[in-house]
């Protein structure tokens, strides 16, 4: 948050001084920072509604009371569970006191896995209470749970190498995540496959279960939990993550010889699937209603902390960009529609249906942005589209758009971006926009009990609904089609 301080004398004055040399130069400055000059045609042309746009969310708006109601009001939202349905519940009534417009629930049945009570125990060489939380669509234990010899790998590879000696016991993924770099980025797909896969490949081997070393770089013991999947297994083995600091005690200890044993409970089940929904809202264009820029995140979160910035965050500034627009009086000539996705976490079944349910819809989506990567400090769009030429023309027209920007960060545009939820409407030939922000805090948090709203900068929450907002109108509003000369 930022804070207020005194300006000295001295350096008001030579403030002052500097804003009127500014204010004297021939060549004057856009609304958004850039020189009238420099601009592009888009940014030339929404100048003046992108400045409106970025004071009046900065001057204040109603994103950080939305994320007080969804995260302190509700709180983790997992798919089948009564706290999702009451979130959704909630969202399609803040919409509708926002004056939202046709604002909707779409029915989607989503899976229902329920976590249980579950723990995990070193035995041997010393007593331990470890931390864990079981991953999402594991079997349960035995009522007793299981009591076996931990055997440490480091990857698929060494456990291949070590092959049947795994056999009747807790296979340990030991495979640690990168540090992130702004160059490489996380890191997380080469790191996530284990939480993935690593119930299947252990059991190809006999073994009893399967723990993975969380899928982060830092960590205070705290366990991140996540989906997982069987696939073809034919023996469906219980999995769980641990901490990072308990995974390596364990791996510490094998090293040297010692003989770890663990003792690991899980009460968790798959139930049959439940009811549940997309909630829609719109701004409705004026011009070209029936035409579509899609902004939105997923309302579903796992079943511990707040779900703060995944995905609380992305689903309220999509819900406050709309809010703000239409309290500025700026009505675009397609419309903006809000989509807050159901079920990203364990089966992207909200994504699935919305793209069939609105099939006939999809030739005339404009663009669809998807905002699942937290709500830190505004960094990028990212642009896909199938057509690799049409990916360019639209990369080009996003550079022009998030010139906008300047005032509330560097934001740029590249080539590749999307999310989960706005895939499948990639082979209709939709302009698919991942709406991106500094990632270098996102995975201390992701799927933790300490995904909460505290961990959420009130001032960056609010640049992510001018960004989004500025995005949206100049999408839904420019004379042409993203990726149309």
């Amino acid at each position: 948050m930022s804070r207020s301080t005194a300006i000295p004398l001295a350096l008001l004055s030579a403030i002052t001084l500097a804003l009127s040399a500014a204010g004297s130069d021939p060549i004057a400055k856009s609304s958004a920072g850039q020189s009238d000059s420099a601009a592009g045609p888009l940014a030339k042309r929404y100048g003046e509604d992108a400045r409106r746009i970025i004071d009046a969310v900065m001057a204040g708006n109603d994103a950080w009371k939305k994320m007080h109601e969804l995260c302190d009001g509700i709180g983790h939202r997992l798919s089948g569970s009564e706290s999702l349905e009451r979130a959704i519940a909630w969202a399609a009534a803040s919409m509708k006191a926002d004056g939202g417009e046709n604002v909707r629930l779409e029915k989607v049945m989503v899976p229902k896995w329920v976590r249980g009570n579950e723990s995990a125990s070193m035995l041997e060489p010393k007593l331990k209470r470890m931390g864990m939380l079981g991953l999402g669509g594991s079997v349960g234990t035995p009522q007793g749970g299981i009591t076996a010899e931990v055997v440490t790998v480091r990857d698929k590879d060494e456990l291949d190498e070590i092959g049947d000696a795994v056999k009747g016991k807790i296979v340990l993924f030991n495979f640690a995540m990168p540090p992130y770099s702004p160059e490489r980025g996380s890191s997380y797909g080469a790191t996530v496959q284990y939480r993935s896969n690593g119930a299947r490949w252990a059991s190809e081997y006999g073994a009893l279960a399967a723990l993975v070393r969380s899928v982060t770089a830092r960590s205070l013991h705290t366990a991140h939990t996540g989906a997982m999947r069987y696939g073809d297994a034919k023996v469906k083995i219980p999995t769980a993550a641990i901490t990072i600091e308990d995974a390596e005690t364990i791996s510490r200890l094998t090293r040297a010889g010692e003989k770890v044993v663990v003792n690991l409970k899980m009460e968790a089940k798959m139930h049959p699937d439940a009811e549940s929904a997309n909630v829609i809202g719109e701004l409705v264009g004026s011009e070209k209603p029936n035409e579509y820029v899609v902004i939105g995140g997923h309302i579903d979160s796992w079943d511990v902390g707040h779900g703060a910035h995944d995905d609380g965050g992305g689903c309220v500034i999509a819900m406050e960009a709309i809010n703000v627009l239409r309290k500025l009086g700026l009505r675009p000539r397609r419309t903006i529609r809000v989509v807050l996705w159901t079920n990203e976490e364990n089966g992207l079944r909200g994504a699935r249906a919305y793209a069939a349910d609105h099939a006939d819809e999809l030739p005339n989506h404009v663009a669809a942005i998807e905002s699942d990567s937290g709500v830190f400090a505004p960094r990028s769009y990212g642009v896909s589209h199938q057509d690799e030429a049409k990916q360019k023309i639209a990369v080009k027209q996003m550079q022009d758009i998030v010139s906008l920007l300047e005032s509330i960060g560097p934001i740029k545009a590249t080539s590749g971006g999307g999310g989960g939820d706005i895939g499948p409407m990639r082979p209709a030939g939709v302009v698919l926009l991942g709406h991106e922000v500094e990632g270098s805090k996102y995975f201390d948090y992701h799927h933790t009990e300490a995904d909460t709203l505290d961990k959420v900068d009130p001032t960056e929450l609010s640049q992510n609904v001018a960004m989004l907002a500025v995005a949206a109108y100049v999408l839904a509003d420019m004379p042409g089609r993203l990726g149309q000369e």
